[in-house]
């Protein structure tokens, strides 16, 4: 987190982590096409010849907070492949909340596990507890076939501190859901640290309204 105190800004950086092709670059797309106009910025975004993110993707986010707070939200994605993990570790430097981007289908299973468990090394690496740093989970592609059931994530659910979400992030389903929660649970961990409603007269709860207010997408879009 970054506090201009004399321009009343706060800037908070979020990362989309997860494995090749789980759909990190769709949600950050799938926001920008649902996000409303004047809080999206313009999408970033490098692929290679075959759609996958060579570096990485960037979608900066600005709310004006009633209270006179300007937050800078800027949405980062991480080069899934193995081969790009430099990348990876230093696209996670000075993170404030990390979104793990999971494929649902069974077969994807050990991709998970191996991309979440190098999470934690990255994480690690650049000095960042991963045990309170905020970490959500996102199941992407509830679309396909063979994948784990409802059943199986919420008792995944239950056995995780991080909490879970579905989506199908091509379509726009569970984008949205899953940005909010990042940004409260991240708030609220910003909060705890830094005592943020006392030095900006802004409480979590009245800020994530305000948030989900400027941020309020067309739902008839993701219905399509």
């Amino acid at each position: 987190m970054q506090v201009d105190f004399a321009a009343k800004e706060l800037s908070v950086k979020l990362v989309y982590y997860g494995p090749a092709l789980s759909g990190k670059t769709s949600n950050l797309r799938a926001i920008h096409w649902l996000g409303t106009s004047n809080a999206c910025g313009e999408l970033m975004t490098l692929e290679t010849q075959n759609d996958r993110t060579l570096f990485f993707d960037m979608l900066p986010i600005s709310i004006d907070a009633r209270s006179g707070l300007k937050i800078r939200l800027k949405l980062f994605t991480v080069p899934g492949q193995v081969m790009h993990d430099a990348t990876r570790r230093l696209v996670l430097q000075a993170a404030d909340g990390v979104a793990f981007i999971a494929d649902s289908q069974r077969s994807e299973a050990g991709a998970n596990r191996e991309s979440f468990l190098n999470l934690k090394k990255n994480l690690e690496d650049n000095g960042i507890d991963p045990e309170r740093i905020p970490i959500i989970i996102q199941f992407n592609k509830r679309d396909l076939e063979d994948i784990r059931t409802d059943d199986e994530l919420a008792a995944l659910a239950k056995q995780s501190r991080e909490t879970i979400y579905k989506a199908i992030a091509t379509r726009g389903y569970g984008v949205m859901q899953t940005l909010t929660g990042l940004i409260r649970e991240t708030w609220a961990k910003l909060e705890e640290e830094h005592q943020l409603e006392d030095k900006f007269d802004i409480s979590p709860s009245r800020l994530m309204n305000e948030i989900e207010s400027q941020l309020k997408h067309d739902v008839r879009r993701a219905e399509r």
